[in-house]
């Protein structure tokens, strides 16, 4: 039996790659594990079968038998930690790498989700045009940091990981902004990212729930 995710039946970014169920199929895709995927309305995420899956009414989970997590970075630990091709197997070389998933969840992620709720949720605001250089020069900080710890290195810690993956994730949400294109080397890597094999197998079939809408 394969595991089940769960997805946005109808994605609010078009399928664009930006939904957390993409980090999930990506993962899934780079340890050749095949998936089901079961497409939720929004009116479904605040249903009680979908709330005995996860309390705070969001996707993507994750199911495997009776096993079931959410939250995206548990769930590609899990999906790494359980097959191979995501994590290395020198045990250092592992935790760096799970090291990775956890800045860009808590470090990288938080500066780059507030530019969004400062855009889309309060852009009306009257004090939206103070607010958001402020949280542009946040993020500027983060990807600074970054691409100097990259210094032209194809991946954060020698061979591609889940640390990539996730962090490759966070940034692509900064893409339409243009603020990526303001450091070449983190646009290099997200670029890197977006080619290998399992990553457009994930966005394309992302994308094909959603085309129809397009």
């Amino acid at each position: 039996m394969n595991p089940i995710i769960t997805a946005f039946e109808r994605s609010p970014d078009g399928g664009k790659g930006l939904a957390r169920d993409t980090r999930v199929r990506w993962a899934l895709e780079e340890v050749g594990q095949p998936y089901d995927v079961r497409l939720v309305s929004f009116q479904a995420l605040k249903e009680p079968a979908h709330l005995a899956l996860t309390p705070f009414g969001q996707i993507p989970t994750f199911e495997n038998g009776n096993f079931t997590l959410f939250e995206s970075g548990a769930i590609v630990l899990h999906i790494a930690e359980h097959y191979e091709g995501l994590l290395p197997k020198d045990s250092v070389a592992r935790t760096r790498a799970i090291t990775w998933m956890f800045a860009a969840l808590n470090t990288v992620e938080p500066p780059i989700l507030d530019l969004v709720t400062a855009n889309i949720f309060e852009g009306d605001k009257p004090w939206a045009q103070e607010r958001t250089p402020l949280v542009k020069d946040r993020i500027r900080v983060r990807l600074r940091q970054l691409s100097s710890y990259l210094e032209g290195a194809d991946w954060l810690d020698g061979a591609f990981s889940a640390g990539d993956l996730m962090m490759v994730s966070v940034l692509l949400r900064l893409r339409m902004s243009g603020m990526l294109d303001e450091y070449p080397s983190l646009a290099a890597y997200v670029s890197r990212g977006e080619a290998r094999p399992a990553y457009r197998r994930a966005f394309a079939a992302q994308l094909a729930v959603n085309a129809p809408a397009s």
